[in-house]
């Protein structure tokens, strides 16, 4: 999907030139003007096209994140989990020894 959308943005690009070429078409005598404005739409493309990568690169930098502190959030239930557990089992333990001793 990443490379339809790539694809699509290349597409977005080629027209935004295409329609800058055209609305200047008209100055066709002067060069320069069609040149400049071909150049800043070309520009305008590709900070568009570095936009949207860079939004794809945080996107994916910040599931990889969740991803990360989801399995690290599950390590800590398990292991406070085991910790419960154990101390209960202490607890127990006393609880019979005290029990035994003023029986």
């Amino acid at each position: 999907m990443d490379a339809r959308d790539s694809l699509w943005d290349g597409i977005l690009i080629v027209v935004l030139v295409l329609s800058t070429l055209m609305l200047v078409l008209r100055l066709w005598q002067d060069i320069t003007i069609v040149v400049a404005a071909t150049l800043m739409m070309l520009s305008l493309g590709g900070l568009f096209f570095s936009l949207g990568l860079k939004i794809r690169r945080l996107e994916e930098s910040i599931i990889s994140r969740e991803r990360t502190m989801r399995v690290n959030l599950e390590e800590i239930s398990s292991s406070l989990s085991r910790k419960h557990e154990r101390i209960i089992e202490q607890l127990g333990v006393i609880v019979d020894g005290m029990n035994r001793r003023y029986r």
